[in-house]
Formats: C-alpha cells, sequence, structure tokens
C-alpha cells in the first residue's frame, strides 16, 4: 500500500485521525472483478460495527442494484443510489431526491445519439431504455437484478430523471463525451464516468461528494470524520472533501492523486486492507445522539 501524503487538490489537509463513519463505492472498490464481496471485507464490516462505526454505500448503481447486496453485508444503514443524487433511508424509503433539468436531459440524448452511444434513463425505480438488445443491456440487468424497461422513444420520460447514462464499447468516445457534455452541461449537471463502458450524467449537486455531505449530516457529524473509498472519476467529489480519502490500486493517477492513501488493487481484497491499516487504527465510536440507529 502507498501513502500518498497530503491531497492533491487540497494541499496541506492532513488526513483525519478520527472517523466516526465510512463511506464507500462499491464497483471496483468494494466488490471484486466479479462482483463479489470477500469474506476479509465482510469481517472489517462487521468489525467497523461493533466499533460504533456505520458503513454506508454510495453507488452509480440505481437502488436494486445496491440492495441486492445488503443481506450478505449486513448492512442495515442508508445509502446513496444514482451517483448520489437519490438518498434512501435503511428502509428504502427516499429520504432526499435530485432530478436533471428536462432540457439537460434532452441536450445530453442528443449528444449520445450523435456518437452511436446508448442511452439509459433512470428513474426513482426505474430503468428505461430504447435498443433493449444493446450490448450492455443485459450483462447491466444481470449485475443490478434489474429488469430494463423497453420504450420506443425518450419524449415522455424527461421529468424527474435522476441519471441518464451513456453505454459503449468505445472507451474513447466516452472519454470524449465525458468532456463535450461535461463542457455543455457545466454548472447544470455532474458529468463522469462511473467504469470504461458507462459515462453517468447526473443533477448538477448528484455527485457522491454531496451523498457524503447528507450521509455526514444525518449521523451529524462533521465531514472530517468520515472515511471515503473509491476508484473513479466520479468517486473525485468525495475523494477530495473526506476526512480520510482512499484511492483503490488499480485507480487511475487523476484518481489517486486526490486520495491520502492509496490502498491494493479490488482484485486483492484492497478494501478490507484499507479498513485494516488506515480506518481501524482511527474509528471513534459515534454516540447515537440524535436517536438514529447505528447498524
Amino acid at each position: 500500500m502507498t501513502d500518498n501524503g497530503q491531497n492533491g487538490l487540497n494541499p496541506g489537509r492532513p488526513p483525519a485521525s478520527r472517523i466516526r463513519l465510512v463511506v464507500s463505492d462499491m464497483d471496483g472498490t468494494l466488490l471484486t472483478p466479479e462482483k463479489q464481496v470477500t469474506r476479509h471485507s465482510i469481517a472489517a464490516i462487521q468489525t467497523l460495527k461493533q466499533a460504533g462505526v456505520p458503513v454506508c454505500l454510495v453507488s452509480s448503481r440505481p437502488p436494486g442494484g445496491m440492495e441486492m447486496y445488503f443481506d450478505v453485508l449486513g448492512l442495515h444503514t442508508p445509502y446513496g443510489a444514482l451517483n448520489g443524487g437519490t438518498i434512501f433511508n435503511a428502509d428504502r424509503t427516499i429520504r432526499s431526491r435530485l432530478s436533471l433539468d428536462p432540457e439537460a436531459v434532452q441536450e445530453t440524448l442528443d449528444m449520445l445519439k450523435v456518437h452511436d452511444i446508448d442511452a439509459w434513463l433512470f428513474r426513482g425505480h426505474e430503468w428505461l431504455v430504447t435498443n433493449a438488445t444493446g450490448a450492455y443491456v443485459e450483462p447491466e440487468a444481470k449485475a443490478v437484478r434489474m429488469t430494463p424497461t423497453a420504450v420506443p422513444f425518450f419524449d415522455d420520460y424527461r421529468q424527474d430523471v435522476g441519471k441518464v447514462t451513456g453505454s459503449s464499447a468505445d472507451y474513447e468516445a466516452l472519454m470524449r463525451q465525458e468532456l463535450e457534455i461535461g463542457q455543455l452541461l457545466e454548472g447544470r449537471a455532474s458529468v463522469a464516468r462511473s467504469c470504461q463502458c458507462f459515462l453517468d450524467i447526473t443533477p448538477k449537486d448528484a455527485n457522491k461528494g454531496y451523498a457524503l455531505r447528507q450521509l455526514a449530516s444525518f449521523y451529524n457529524i462533521s465531514i472530517e470524520e468520515v472515511a471515503c473509498i473509491g476508484d473513479m472519476n466520479n468517486d473525485v467529489p468525495m475523494l477530495s472533501i473526506g476526512g480520510l480519502s482512499i484511492a483503490m490500486g488499480q485507480s487511475k493517477p487523476e484518481v489517486a492523486e486526490t486520495a491520502h492513501f492509496v490502498t491494493a488493487p479490488n482484485s486483492e481484497d484492497g478494501w478490507a486492507k484499507a479498513m485494516e491499516q488506515f480506518v481501524l487504527p482511527r474509528v471513534a465510536p459515534l454516540s447515537d445522539t440524535a436517536g438514529k440507529t447505528v447498524s
């Protein structure tokens, strides 16, 4: 594991010495490349739980794609789906929700269509597609255990959109669109790849930094007392503000440089190792002063 020292986006900001909450990405981070959770990670979550430090998940996944892991992880905490734009309570009710402006949705769809990139819309628990045979639809449906709804056009579905995803095997095209759509929607949306094949467009404040702040507020603690861990561009908004930020070993340099520390890759139990080496030595039990259950 590598100690990156001080945070690249905030020179002089040392890692926190007191951690009361962990906020974690899923794909590429807590999950292995095979989308599994290792026994070491489960054990680390239980150790944190016993120490009074809850673990909350934030992901670009829709809610169903997150909830499918909760039983095996033993998690009953709030979570942020759709890149953090929708915060759910532990009982699956919506705590807060942000939506894209319909005009921004249409501009995004136009750009993706011009570049022959499949578009998906996510609205609450809905996943809408126009190309049900797209290359990534079936694998994603299996991965998140959801069946998309095929519609002929998106014209009637531009309201209440929590996320637009562009999916393509042309990784370079997605990289270019990350920049172009990002410039087009600057100040109106967050635009970042959640993996090589997915480009996510979410409401301006719907990023993982926003989710981290919401979850810290839920537990009535400062963001300086939150440890966060991730691996992709869309994790940077939380890695750059968390009190203790950790990048996965396979992260690209522009992601790793925003973190205090770099752990092993997700193929080598990096999540559990990060908890053991960087987080657990800093734990400070969360007092239940607000009457909230820590689990």
